[in-house]
């Protein structure tokens, strides 16, 4: 994991990691430290594939970037592995709000999987209760460096299983206690959105926002279902929602693209689309389009309006931070410093709180970025 290189925007030379960010799509289980691991792994009797931090690290990099999202997935077998005591998910959850901190973000929602934290005999409720725990003790710590953070869990229903009602109701149990959102996640591909539609159809009663993994591992009618289905008001990556534009041609200045009834739609409704460079291009997500950030179709989707976010997705197998990801699309798109402003106001605007909050996060954005 990289422990704060420089990045400055060229052409004003502004501090990436100074300026106010909000995180949108960033997996618990994604961002464990490798030096928690091998001690958490030590203390439950897990043999950890290295010993050391370095080592460690080149393996999930390794493993990661092997272009499947299937591949990608496998190690979270060892991270969730050291994530099943109370003591475990607390400092895990802990330690990610520090570095959700040291990345300058002010507002993270922390998705995760409860029902996958099971097998040391926690119950759900036991288990959001513990990473709730650290997400506070999180807070109350950067709070004491002079800084502040908050956070809010989205509780992920696994799309192969079939529990997603059962996940809801915690959700719904626990949405004055830190929830404030769900979220279904694992193999996109022949799992859809409808096997879930009971939890859906609970969750829209209950008024609690809704996001769902969709067009990263599977196409334009994956992304339907989340919509139509899951009453999605964010796709988690969405990129392939490209698949539904057409560009009908091109001069020197000025692309013309015609835009499908899911693209017309997911952009008349301002829904968010959280996409996560670096992961995008490690699961293969990206792959019709090429096997570069440059090739990414993240600049097509901003430069015709929709409502793009940057994530990091998992820290930890992506080696990446928030900064890492600005820094990376500057480079690739030549991105200035207002439209990075207009990504975290999208993420502002996108977020699963009360409004006059989402407000304040967008005044929040505006001061520290005029401030830069």
């Amino acid at each position: 994991m990289e422990t704060n290189p420089v990045y400055r925007l060229e052409g004003d030379g502004a501090d990436l990691w100074a300026l106010p960010k909000i995180s949108l799509h960033d997996h618990l289980d994604g961002g464990v430290r490798p030096q928690t691991l091998i001690e958490l792994g030590d203390a439950v009797g897990l043999e950890v594939p290295a010993s050391d931090v370095e080592s460690l690290t080149e393996w999930f990099s390794v493993q990661s970037n092997s272009g499947s999202l299937v591949e990608y997935l496998k190690t979270f077998d060892l991270t969730t592995a050291v994530m099943q005591t109370r003591e475990g998910l607390t400092r895990v959850a802990r330690e990610f709000v520090h570095d959700l901190a040291a990345d300058g973000v002010i507002y993270g929602e922390v998705r995760w999987a409860p029902e996958q934290h099971l097998t040391r005999g926690l119950t759900l409720d036991e288990a959001v209760e513990a990473v709730q725990a650290g997400l506070e003790q999180g807070a109350d710590d950067v709070r004491h460096q002079g800084r502040s953070i908050r956070t809010g869990q989205l509780i992920t229903a696994m799309r192969h299983a079939d529990r997603g009602l059962e996940i809801a109701e915690l959700a719904v149990r626990h949405r004055e206690r830190g929830v404030v959102g769900f979220d279904i996640a694992g193999a996109e591909a022949g799992f859809p959105a409808s096997r879930h539609r009971t939890a859906f159809d609970y969750l829209a009663g209950q008024f609690l926002p809704v996001t769902v993994h969709a067009g990263e591992a599977d196409g334009i009618e994956s992304i339907r279902g989340a919509l139509v289905d899951g009453r999605a008001l964010r796709l988690g990556h969405g990129v392939r929602l490209a698949e539904d534009l057409v560009i009908e041609r091109q001069d020197d200045e000025n692309t013309y693209v015609s835009l499908g009834p899911v693209a017309q739609w997911v952009r008349d409704r301002e829904i968010a689309l959280e996409t996560s460079p670096s992961s995008n291009l490690q699961t293969g997500a990206i792959a019709a389009w090429g096997d570069e950030l440059v090739d990414h179709p993240f600049d097509l989707l901003y430069q015709l309006g929709f409502r793009v976010t940057v994530n990091t997705d998992n820290r930890l197998q992506s080696g990446t931070t928030l900064t890492r990801e600005l820094a990376l699309l500057s480079d690739a798109f030549g991105y200035d410093l207002d439209d990075l402003e207009a990504f975290q106001l999208n993420a502002a605007a996108a977020a699963f709180l009360p409004l006059d909050d989402r407000e304040e996060l967008a005044e929040q954005i505006e001061d520290g970025f005029d401030a830069a």
